[in-house]
C-alpha cells in the first residue's frame, strides 16, 4: 500500500500508483479530498502537457503547490490522467497492507 504524508497525516493511499520520472502519481479516488484546494499555478511538460496544482492544508498548516496532477495530458502520458504526484515535503512511502484487509482480501497470512 502506498501513501501520500504530510504534517502526519494521510492525504492518499493506493494499493498501486503510476509511476513516472520518479514520482508516484495516484489515482484521484484514492486522495482525501478535504486536505486539497485548487491552486491557480500552472506548468508545462513537454511531454506530459500542462498540469494542474493543489495547495495541501493540514490543521492549518499549508503547502502551497505540493501536489500536481494532468487534467489533459498528451496521448503519451494518457494512463496518468488526473493523477496526483506530491512534493515540496510531502513524503510518499509503502507499507505493508494492514493485516484485516488481507484477511477479508482471502489471502494466505502466514
Amino acid at each position: 500500500m502506498w501513501h501520500a504524508v504530510w504534517n502526519g497525516v494521510v492525504l492518499a493511499e493506493a494499493a498501486q500508483t503510476v509511476r513516472v520520472e520518479g514520482n508516484h502519481y495516484f489515482p484521484p479516488e484514492s486522495l482525501r479530498r478535504e486536505y486539497f484546494a485548487e491552486s491557480t499555478t500552472t506548468s508545462r511538460c513537454p511531454w506530459k502537457g500542462l498540469a494542474s496544482y493543489y495547495t495541501v492544508n493540514v490543521d492549518g498548516a499549508v503547502n502551497p503547490d505540493a501536489a500536481w496532477y494532468y487534467p489533459q495530458p498528451s496521448p503519451l502520458a494518457r494512463k496518468i490522467k488526473d493523477h496526483v504526484a506530491f512534493w515540496n515535503g510531502v513524503r510518499v512511502e509503502e507499507s505493508p497492507e494492514p493485516r484485516a484487509e488481507a484477511e477479508s482480501a482471502g489471502d494466505a497470512i502466514p
